[in-house]
């Protein structure tokens, strides 16, 4: 049988008391799962021991020891040019390494994060000229030109990801660039219909209005090609990324993803934001945020225990209706100068005046609503992944912001991971707009 016993790094990291350090610990040997219809599913992945392990440290810091006797580290480099603490090749993909980083909570992380952020708020300023170029682009001669606008579009339009090449040991996962023609299918006169699979082989369906150029300039691609041959055939991930970087300095796919993430979740909390109770505002913040998470395709299955939650729910509403019935009951009573009628097993009740009746009343039907919205939410969310959004590409002072404008405790959004990890942006003024 395979142990599962971890093999700790014993990292000495310059300043670690400061910074911290993520997740150092090398998964053990094992059965390698993966996700979706991978390649490589059910393959052994080996133990990793430190002669397969490169660590990076400071220079006047002393060599860690080797935590296995006989062994040795791979390589010590001294580069403080990259965020990685340790290194090693992914044992199934060999292509892939597997990094140890600073915790998220870390400053220089912080300091990293805050930086995306602000690479995709400077987006706003240069969006209307990017689109316009590429709006102007869908009708070039220029083959290239225009498969470039279409992608840039697509990017755009529906937050996909660039794409990269794959080869036959990967799983068949897809991005923009590499989207197959069997993976777009043109619906007369305007709906482009995409089914594909995108990271981490979670499957992307979407039927989507797109203009009129665009479904055209798709349709010119499909012709004389079959399913699995390249939709974008003059385009590669290379291509797409240079001319992203000639419309703005920096600028990347994940920008786009980034921004109208983050576009998206200001712009709904700005807009959908009432007066009313504390849980009123986290189901508009939780519905902003699913909005964003259908956007990105942050999917998740539908929990084990998701239909038995459902049915105690169900079961407490209908007990409270009970109750707010017997209380009505009561009211009627009591404005008649007539006792209260006995509980169903014969026991006599509380002889109430009409004032207390009315108050209990009241805060009885707030509980039911209280738990039909809950319902709700559960229902509504039921397949969808709000955490990574959260994690990755909403800017975390609109979530602040908002919250100190609207009186909503920050540990009703954030939980405590995402509070160490966003402590950079909790002094933000309220008045902060994405």
């Amino acid at each position: 049988m395979v142990s599962k016993r971890r093999l700790p790094l014993a990292l000495t990291v310059h300043h670690a008391l400061e910074y911290w350090v993520g997740n150092f610990r090398v998964e053990p040997p094992g059965l390698f799962r993966g996700r979706g219809e991978h390649p490589k599913m059910g393959k052994l992945k080996k133990r990793i021991r430190p002669r397969d392990i490169t660590i990076n440290i400071g220079k006047d810091a002393p060599i860690p020891e080797c935590p296995m006797p006989g062994e040795r580290w791979k390589e010590i480099r001294h580069d403080n040019t990259v965020t990685w603490l340790a290194f090693w090749i992914d044992p199934i993909n060999s292509k892939e390494f597997k990094y140890v980083f600073l915790a998220p909570s870390s400053s220089l992380k912080g300091q990293s994060d805050k930086e995306k952020y602000e690479k995709a708020r400077l987006l706003k300023d240069y969006i209307q000229g990017i689109r316009s170029a590429y709006k102007k682009d869908f009708a070039s001669k220029d083959i290239t030109k225009r498969q470039i606008a279409v992608a840039t579009y697509l990017i755009d339009k529906l937050a996909l990801r660039a794409g990269n090449e794959k080869d036959d040991e990967e799983a068949d996962t897809v991005g923009c660039c590499t989207l197959k023609v069997g993976n777009v299918e043109p619906m007369p006169p305007d709906t482009l219909k995409f089914d594909f699979l995108g990271k981490d082989s979670i499957r992307y369906q979407n039927e989507v209005k797109v203009e009129l150029p665009v479904f055209k300039a798709i349709q010119q691609f499909r012709t004389g090609k079959s399913g699995g041959d390249d939709l974008f055939d003059k385009l590669d991930t290379g291509k797409l990324n240079a001319h992203l970087k000639e419309l703005m300095p920096g600028l990347t796919a994940k920008v786009f993803r980034t921004y109208n993430a983050s576009i998206t979740l200001d712009e709904m909390l700005s807009k959908e934001t009432k007066d009313g109770d504390l849980a009123e505002k986290v189901v508009v913040y939780q519905h902003a945020n699913k909005e964003v998470a259908i956007i990105c395709n942050h999917q998740r299955t539908v929990s084990k225990s998701h239909s038995a939650q459902m049915s105690r729910l169900n079961e407490k509403i209908d007990e409270l209706k009970g109750i707010l019935d017997e209380l009505e009951t009561d009211l009627a009573r009591a404005k008649k100068g007539k006792p209260p009628l006995k509980t169903s097993d014969g026991k006599s009740k509380k002889n109430l005046n009409p004032e207390v009746l009315e108050r209990k009343i009241v805060q009885t039907n707030a509980r039911i609503a209280k738990m039909e919205r809950d319902k709700e939410t559960k229902e509504d969310l039921k397949t969808v992944a709000l955490g990574t959004s959260k994690i990755n590409y909403l800017d975390p002072r609109i979530t602040v912001a908002w919250c100190k404008r609207h009186e909503v405790p920050i540990e009703k959004i954030f939980n405590k991971s995402l509070l160490e990890k966003f402590t950079w942006a909790m002094e933000v003024d309220p008045n902060f707009r994405f």
